[in-house]
């Protein structure tokens, strides 16, 4: 096993638009992460993972990219964003963008131009298909909708999009396509990105003839198909391997011999993965399962590739309201998981807010709710006569929103995030739970995430250590490195 900087660094994830907000419009922005750089070196963490803040109509937020060349006018600008990188280097630490390339914004001049007739050049740089006996060619589901088809009136074909009707999917059999993703790539490494995380990247390639599946409900056919490793290969060719750079890839729908295709080291695709064991497939906590699922993927990589460590980010609730106690053990639950996975084999990920026990939140009503799939389900739901009360308490724990509330700073108003009107309603648990009272108790959860970084770098074995179970069928006991 090759040593390497990304194999021991620790990542600090900033969802920007909930982070800190410099000017008073409700939503944080660059300037802001700028501002707040210094709290999160404090940390000792050696990665910023920034979420997408390109030109973007923000249907979902900024995951619909409109200008991959840009930046929003949410976020800022491209000089601050230049700015951030070079400020962030110069704390030591690296910076990694988000890559979106499964799929664009619909109000992207590639998708009107392709949308504009039949015979136009980018016809083909997205996926169009003709009506299949009249109605939709064939019965997958999105991620966000009922089909991942869309009907367009003026050239007579529907338009395949993975996430929601904003998103249409780009057709990566396309070489111009693949190309113009290429350039985009470059571009941004040579304005000194460390680096990509890589968003549903398995989703780039699609089944052949687009056959009906047997189980529209398992969308799992909508990832890891035949074509998509050629096109990781070619990427490391055409623009990685030109960088020292860290990748890593949102990988659904996959085992540990799966993921090894994506991240062997002998394979010249990518550096490590987010796999969706944990997160999609254990709602609650299960220690036995939780265990099973780390042991089987540090055996099937050893030797050969490198995992990812997480239990939240923006797509998932608060690992503490999920997987802890956030009522009676709030503390205590949030030091634990900390311990758990800063000592695992693999990356670890610091979701923001994370550092300092931040919870999950519980809005009154769908009204008070942004996620745009959260919203989609419940509507899907009611029209099918279900209960509307029922169906927002069962997407209560799940939804996107309980980590995407505003970073709770001090205990004043609207938890100093914004002068403004918040883009998203602040957690009511503020008054409690910020950052000005973490820093100010030696105790507090802060301290220990900053303990337990250190502890990793002074100790070369958490990193590259062996890993054994020490407590197989106990239900009570974590599990143990063997150092």
């Amino acid at each position: 096993m090759q040593k390497k900087w990304w194999k021991e660094a620790v990542v600090y994830q900033v969802y920007w638009r909930s982070f800190y907000d410099t000017n008073g419009d409700g939503y944080g922005d660059l300037q802001g992460v700028i501002e707040k750089l210094d709290y999160i070196a404090n940390l000792g963490v050696d990665v910023i993972w920034l979420n997408p803040c390109y030109g973007s109509p923000d249907v979902d937020n900024g995951y619909d990219i409109s200008d991959y060349y840009g930046v929003m006018e949410k976020a800022g600008d491209l000089d601050t964003l230049e700015r951030l990188i070079n400020e962030v280097h110069q704390r030591d630490m690296k910076i990694i963008m988000d890559l979106v390339v499964n799929h664009t914004s619909d109000q992207h001049p590639w998708f009107l131009e392709s949308a504009s007739s039949k015979d136009n050049p980018k016809r083909d740089w997205y996926i169009w298909k003709d009506p299949k006996d009249g109605v939709v060619p064939n019965n997958w589901r999105s991620y966000f909708t009922p089909s991942v088809w869309e009907f367009d009136d003026q050239t007579g074909q529907y338009y395949m999009h993975s996430f929601a009707v904003e998103q249409p999917d780009l057709n990566w059999e396309s070489p111009e396509v693949r190309h113009a993703i290429y350039d985009m790539m470059h571009f941004w490494l040579k304005k000194g990105i460390d680096g990509f995380r890589m968003d549903v990247i398995n989703l780039l390639a699609k089944i052949e003839g687009f056959p009906d599946a047997d189980d529209p409900y398992d969308i799992s056919y909508l990832g890891n198909n035949p074509g998509i490793h050629e096109y990781l290969q070619e990427m490391n060719e055409k623009v990685l391997s030109h960088y020292d750079v860290m990748t890593v890839g949102e990988i659904p729908f996959v085992t540990p011999e799966d993921g090894l295709l994506y991240v062997g080291e002998d394979r010249n695709e990518l550096n490590t993965l987010f796999h969706f064991e944990v997160a999609d497939n254990m709602p609650t906590w299960d220690m036995l399962r939780y265990k099973e699922i780390q042991e089987r993927w540090y055996e099937g990589l050893k030797g050969k590739g490198w995992n990812s460590q997480f239990l939240n980010n923006h797509d998932h609730t608060r690992q503490v309201t999920r997987y802890g106690n956030d009522q009676q053990y709030r503390k205590q639950s949030a030091k634990l998981l900390a311990t758990l996975l800063h000592t695992l084999p693999g990356m670890p990920y610091i979701y923001q807010g994370e550092e300092i026990g931040m919870t999950g939140v519980r809005f009154s009503s769908i009204d008070d709710y942004q996620d745009i799939a959260m919203k989609n389900k419940y509507k899907e739901e009611v029209e099918k006569g279900r209960d509307p009360e029922e169906v927002f308490e069962s997407l209560l724990l799940l939804s996107r929103d309980n980590s995407r509330t505003p970073v709770q700073w001090n205990d004043s108003h609207n938890a100093g995030f914004t002068t403004g009107t918040p883009w998203m309603k602040v957690n009511p648990n503020y008054k409690e739970i910020n950052v000005k009272e973490a820093l100010q108790n030696r105790n507090s959860i802060y301290y220990y995430y900053k303990k337990l970084i250190q502890l990793r770098k002074e100790n070369e074995v958490i990193v590259y250590g062996d890993f054994v179970d020490h407590s197989k069928n106990d239900e009570n006991l974590a599990v143990i490195k063997n150092w």
